[in-house]
Formats: structure tokens, sequence, C-alpha cells
């Protein structure tokens, strides 16, 4: 758009593309921030209860992280997408 007039439309337009990706992104790292630090705050708990678990809590906790954190992945992808149409 550099060197280009634009209407006021395309500018609306556009404020509201860039809108809707901070909001994207904002709503979309809520829940994966929650989720992991519930996940991660209980699998200290259960290594703080039994030690001897401590492989297997950290290695569930962590696959449990990398699901969660697909969501995030997923509004990044929408919000680049609305971003860069």
């Amino acid at each position: 758009m550099v060197g280009q007039e634009i209407t006021m439309a395309q500018a609306v337009v556009h404020g509201c593309a860039l809108m809707g990706a901070g909001i994207c992104m904002g709503l979309g790292a809520i829940g994966p921030g929650i989720g992991e630090g519930y996940a991660a705050g209980k699998a200290v708990e259960g290594i703080a209860l039994n030690p001897a678990q401590a492989p297997l809590l950290t290695r569930s906790m962590l696959i449990g992280q990398a699901v969660s954190e697909s969501t995030g992945i997923y509004s990044l992808v929408i919000a680049l997408l609305l971003i860069f149409r």
C-alpha cells in the first residue's frame, strides 16, 4: 500500500483486520497459558508427593503442554492470515 492511495473503506477494513488479529492472539493465548500453568503446578505437586515418579510425571506434563500449546499456534496462524491477507 506504500505509494498507493487507499479509500476510507479499505483503511477501515485493514484496521479491523489488525484489530481482529490482536484480539485473536490475546484470547488465543489465554487458554494455553492458564492450562499450561495448571498442568505444571499439578506436576510439581505430584512430584512433591512421589519423587520416584518424577520422570513419568515430567514426560506426561510436557506432552500435555505441547497439545495445549497447539491452540495458541492455531490462533497465531489465524492472526497472521488476518495481518497479511
